[in-house]
């Protein structure tokens, strides 16, 4: 009987628990039952499976999935052994004492096994245990129908191998293969330290699961934390798979100085497979109720967001207020599409009272475009002689909405509209002659300024380069000689200075870019590195040209940097061309890891030498200063756990810095970083930044911990010994680490606090809970302040108002506790979807 074919077990396997979850972003709360019921009546050919889900970015068990590419018609093998077998053959089969039966992937213990052939029936008492591919579940007793899959699993307790997590039911009944149900079944990722209960748990009266339907229903579902009921649910549908579902995501709240108490409901619904929207529901208590509304599509060749945030009647503003997006692009074929990023607003405080509601890095200026790009194929165009690399057609429609506030030092001039904008642009190698050309028509308006110039510019852009190598066959040096040239031709509404509507001008340049770069090997503080050497000069010559009747639409003085320097223009856009006659040199020294390519060691100096006054410049006063501003810097992460970077601009003729900006890190190991930087413009600012994230109290995290939580790290091996606990294996319930996370920024001219955000976070390695303060500076005088209180339960969801992206944006190096690709994602990310025709 040690060999013996039977249709006996089936594989412990997920099927498919996950996607939209109960509110379509969250992880059915009964999925633990959905698991142990999979293990018990699935099918005998998903005993083979080895392949992992393919993990979406949303909340989820991530449980493997059944694999259907085995021939169902052939049976698996039994192994089976005991301290003692008996049996009559075609009969029966019983194993006692440590009895095992192995088939596939999947490992039964019990005291004792037997199974009937006259009704295919597996029976399995006293301390009953299945493994398999790691998810383990153990009960007083277990029965199996193996022609049906119907049976019963007494009071099962259960363990899921990717979350760690699990729980306990009274009850399973296998309906068949398709069906069972659960009674008063509970999931949880926390291991009771002590004889203490778990710090969080969910349980359910009764679970419903449906996988031909691939849907489960649950009654009385509730959430309890240290033992206080938290969330609740009479009945809750949720799937057993990974497609989306429509229903209630977790809710979200926090406080703010401008709303009061803030709180928010989102509902996921999903529309088609390629469609979908959340709809959330706010109060705040200074403002009232509101909606906000994010509806995404997706077809074969275009998809989109739209985003519409309603508040009807603002109590404190005392009018409606909104914002909208709408991001769509559409590909006509491989080489045509079509763009749109349009945003708009009702007020210009809306920046002030929801910051974080625009997104991107100017939230007082918001752009609306749409674009139409053509690519042609440069083996169609007939022009091989050309060398023709890339070719595009473009049109182009671009206005802005400037947030304005009533504090004249805060107010600023906002870019024209462009109405349209249309061109062609294209680049090349003819033989090494490398060539491009811009050539475009641009309507410019400023609607809302009377006294603005509005106007059609045509320009085109042009520019041949060689680059010669002066020794055959040595590489590392390169010299370019570069010919641009500058053409635009205008026509305005109204006659400028000059008295003139139309005026053209052309305007060449020249340059001679020379480039070393020599390199050797070396070794540095006891390692070995490449070492390079980087000397770099370049001439160039710009005739001047009277440009002080052409009006600026959208041209603007570069920075003066390490890269600037080297510019064939002093300024952006089109409308100017410093005049220049000078020569730029500098050298710049690396040592690069041989084995990674990373940079362990920048140095670099650079100035600039005019050989003749400019007298294009952004104020109009002729530049006379023959030598530049010296320009030092450096960076090096040579020291172990420590990252340096530091730019100066030294004034020669003054003898004094006129910038600087020092930047120093210290990352001793995972979860603790400290961030310093020091910026400072002579006259114009002089600041301090400061962010941190560091352990604090309680369990230290290990210093070269998995991406995993590091409390979850810590305890993993206690974890794996205490193996099936009544309550779920998983991370422990207590001794926790705390963790300090915060930035300031500290105008040393002004005395004053700018942006800040401080928090606290506690790992309790099966729960996450933080507390964060941001204040973000609206003006001289005014602050937007907001605390954020979020509470993680792993395995499982977020509730509160999640702060991970203030955390990011704000700290350098902050890592998260639980990394995206972990048990959880994030709601704010969900996970992508399928067009209906794939």
């Amino acid at each position: 009987v040690a060999r013996r074919q039977a249709h006996l077990v089936a594989a412990a396997q997920l099927h498919g628990v996950g996607g939209r979850g109960v509110g379509g972003r969250v992880a059915s709360p009964p999925a633990a039952a959905a698991s142990a019921a999979q293990a018990a009546s699935g099918a005998a050919s998903d005993a083979t499976s080895t392949d992992p889900v393919q993990l979406r970015r949303s909340y989820q068990m991530g449980l493997p999935t059944r694999d259907s590419r085995r021939d169902k018609s052939v049976p698996l093998p039994i192994f089976v052994d005991a301290d003692k077998l008996t049996g009559e053959s075609g009969v029966r089969t019983t194993a006692e004492g440590s009895a095992r039966m192995r088939r596939g992937t999947m490992t039964i213990r019990a005291d004792k096994l037997e199974h009937t052939d006259a009704d295919n029936t597996a029976h399995a008492v006293g301390n009953v245990r299945v493994d398999n591919l790691g998810n383990s579940y153990a009960g007083p007793q277990a029965q199996l129908q193996l022609d049906t899959n119907a049976g019963w699993f007494i009071s099962p307790t259960y363990r899921f191998a990717r979350t760690g997590a699990g729980g306990h039911a009274e009850r399973f009944d296998f309906i068949d293969d398709q069906h069972a149900n659960a009674t008063k079944a509970s999931y949880t990722s926390c291991t009771p330290e002590d004889g203490a209960g778990p710090a969080w748990e969910l349980t359910t009266s009764k679970v419903e699961l449906d996988f031909e339907n691939e849907v489960g229903r649950a009654e009385g579902a509730v959430v309890r934390f240290y033992g206080v009921p938290i969330l609740a649910a009479p009945v809750m549908t949720f799937p057993l798979s990974e497609k989306r579902k429509s229903g209630w995501l977790p809710p979200n709240f926090d406080i703010s100085n401008r709303s009061g108490f803030e709180f928010e409901l989102p509902y996921y619904w999903n529309i088609a497979p390629n469609y979908d929207a959340t709809l959330t529901p706010t109060f705040a208590t200074r403002r009232g109720a509101g909606l906000r509304t994010e509806f995404r599509y997706l077809e074969p060749n275009l998809s989109g967001v739209l985003n519409a945030d309603l508040l009807p009647n603002d109590r404190e503003a005392e009018k409606d207020r909104w914002l909208t997006r709408l991001q769509h692009q559409q590909n006509f074929d491989t080489r045509t599409w079509v763009k749109l990023d349009i945003q708009r607003t009702s007020d210009d405080d809306y920046w002030k009272d929801f910051p974080r509601a625009i997104s991107g890095i100017t939230p007082r200026l918001l752009s609306s475009q749409a674009a139409f790009e053509h690519r042609f194929d440069p083996g169609s165009l007939g022009m091989p002689g050309l060398g023709v690399q890339d070719l595009q057609a473009f049109a182009r429609v671009q206005e802005w909405q400037a947030l304005q506030t009533t504090d004249t030092s805060t107010r600023f001039v906002s870019p024209y509209r462009r109405a349209p904008q249309v061109g062609v642009a294209g680049s090349g190698d003819a033989s090494g002659l490398r060539w491009s050309l811009d050539t475009q028509v641009n309507r410019f308006t400023h609607p809302g300024n009377e006294n603005a110039i509005e106007g059609t510019r045509f320009h085109a852009l042009t520019s041949i380069a060689y680059p010669i190598n002066p020794v055959p066959g040595a590489i590392g040096w390169t010299i370019t000689p570069r010919l641009n040239l500058n053409a635009a031709s205008y026509a305005l509404d109204e006659a400028s200075t000059n008295g003139r509507k139309s005026m053209s001008r052309v305007i060449p340049t020249f340059s001679l870019n020379s480039v070393w770069v020599l390199e050797r090997p070396g070794r540095w503080f006891g390692r070995d590195y490449i070492e390079t050497l980087e000397p770099r000069l370049q001439y160039l010559k710009t005739p001047y040209r009277d440009q002080s009747a052409i009006p600026q639409f959208d041209s603007a003085p570069l920075d003066f940097n390490a890269d600037s320097i080297y510019a064939d223009n002093a300024f952006s856009g089109i409308d100017r061309v410093a005049d220049a006659h000078q020569v730029a040199a500098g050298v710049t020294a690396r040592l690069i890891d041989p084995t990674t390519g990373a940079e362990a060691l920048r140095l670099g100096i650079v100035q600039r030498y005019l050989l003749s006054d400019q007298r294009i410049t952004a104020d109009g006063e002729p530049l006379t200063q023959k030598l530049s501003d010296l320009l030092l810097l450096g960076s090096t992460s040579v020291i172990p756990h420590w990252y340096l970077d530091s730019t100066l601009r030294w004034n020669a003729d003054a003898h004094r810095v006129e910038r600087t900006t020092f930047t120093t890190r210290y990352t001793p190991g995972a979860w603790r970083t400290v961030a310093l930087t020091f910026r400072e413009t002579r006259g114009l600012n002089r600041q301090v930044d400061i962010g941190w994230q560091w352990p604090f109290a309680g369990r230290m995290p290990s210093m070269t911990a998995p991406a995993a939580a590091p409390a979850a790290a810590v305890a993993a091996a206690a974890n794996a010994e205490s193996g099936m606990r009544s309550g779920a294996g998983g991370c422990a319930s207590g001794g926790g680490t705390w963790y300090t996370v915060g930035r300031v920024n500290y105008n040393l001219l002004d005395n004053r606090i700018t942006d800040s955000l401080f928090g606290i976070e506690y790992d309790g390695g099966c729960w996450i809970g933080r507390v964060v303060a941001e204040r973000l500076s609206t003006g001289q005088a005014e602050a937007t302040t907001r605390l954020m209180f979020q509470l993680e339960l792993v395995g499982l969801s977020r509730l509160g108002s999640s702060p991970l992206r203030a955390l990011r944006d704000n700290i350098p190096g902050y890592r998260l506790l639980r990394e995206e690709n972990a048990l959880i994602a994030s709601p704010a990310n969900p996970e992508p979807f399928t067009s209906a025709n794939d």
